[in-house]
């Protein structure tokens, strides 16, 4: 497996509470591929939800890794400041005609799928059930004109017709076959929220040359949604590598939904820098099981 010959990569945290020991590995991954290389490790905060990112978050997140001295090359990303740059990605979708409006209400869809009986899935949830996707021009200006809140969606089989299966190269896994339609026709943005991770990110990592992106195995899934937005907005295309989660000892992942310890909390705890990287290492070197 070629790897890329400039190495960039990034650490891309969302700055909705305080970071956790998933968050080191991550940063730590991406920090270590880069010199390895000779190349660059960059930081991007992915703030687009205002609701749940907080300034509090990104300057905890920032005194986290300067204590732990992670240091990051070039200047640092900020979502929230881009929005423009996502419209209009969003504008070039509607003129190349695969974006629509959905005006479906999430207990609408809830409805939708229950009448279906056995629901279509996939490893990132059930797929959208389509109402929306072949109403008529007239249709779509009377709900536009009576003011319904609306999101809109990608056609992924438009998006299938366009640039056909696309692969992309995964340095654990070897050469992967994106299909466009295996996750459904994806919300890209919503009324309260311009954009969405799936478009944000694509467009992110290009404009800042990334060209490995280093992320948790969690995500593999999503990269064939992201590799379809790159193929239909004619970005470059990253190597990936999707590493393994932390773990605790009944083999359960360690995420802040589940109570992860805060890199904060360990910090007031008494634990040094070079406590807690001794303690990922160990962590790597047994599956991923985390003992602090």
């Amino acid at each position: 497996m070629a790897w890329p010959q400039e190495i960039a990569t990034r650490f891309a945290p969302s700055p909705s509470g305080p970071m956790h020991v998933g968050h080191l590995l991550a940063a730590t991954h991406a920090r270590q591929l880069a010199d390895a290389n000779g190349g660059r490790c960059l930081l991007r905060i992915e703030d687009i939800d205002q609701r749940s990112c907080a300034p509090e978050w990104v300057e905890l997140m920032r005194q986290d890794l300067a204590w732990l001295g992670l240091r990051f090359d070039g200047e640092v990303m900020v979502q929230s400041e881009r929005y423009a740059v996502y419209e209009d990605a969003l504008r070039r979708l509607r003129e190349m005609g695969v974006l629509y409006p959905c005006f479906c209400t999430r207990g609408e869809i809830k409805a939708q799928l229950a009448e279906m009986g056995r629901a279509p899935h996939s490893a990132l949830g059930y797929l959208y059930p389509g109402a929306c996707r072949n109403l008529s021009p007239d249709q779509v200006a009377e709900k536009m004109a009576a003011g319904i809140p609306h999101a809109w969606r990608i056609n992924m089989q438009r998006v299938q017709d366009l640039i056909g299966c696309p692969c992309w190269e995964d340095l654990r896994r070897g050469v992967q076959r994106c299909v466009p339609t295996a996750y459904g026709d994806v919300v890209l943005a919503r009324k309260e929220l311009p954009t969405s991770y799936h478009l944000s990110v694509v467009i992110d990592d290009a404009e800042q040359g990334v060209t490995l992106v280093s992320r948790g195995e969690d995500l593999f899934e999503a990269t064939h949604i992201h590799r379809a937005l790159q193929g239909v907005l004619g970005l470059p295309v990253p190597h990936y590598y999707h590493h393994s989660l932390l773990r605790d000892n009944a083999g359960k992942r360690l995420a802040k939904r589940d109570g992860a310890r805060s890199l904060a909390s360990l910090r007031e705890a008494g634990y040094t820098p070079s406590m807690i990287r001794s303690s990922l290492s160990a962590a790597l070197a047994n599956g991923g099981i985390w003992r602090i």
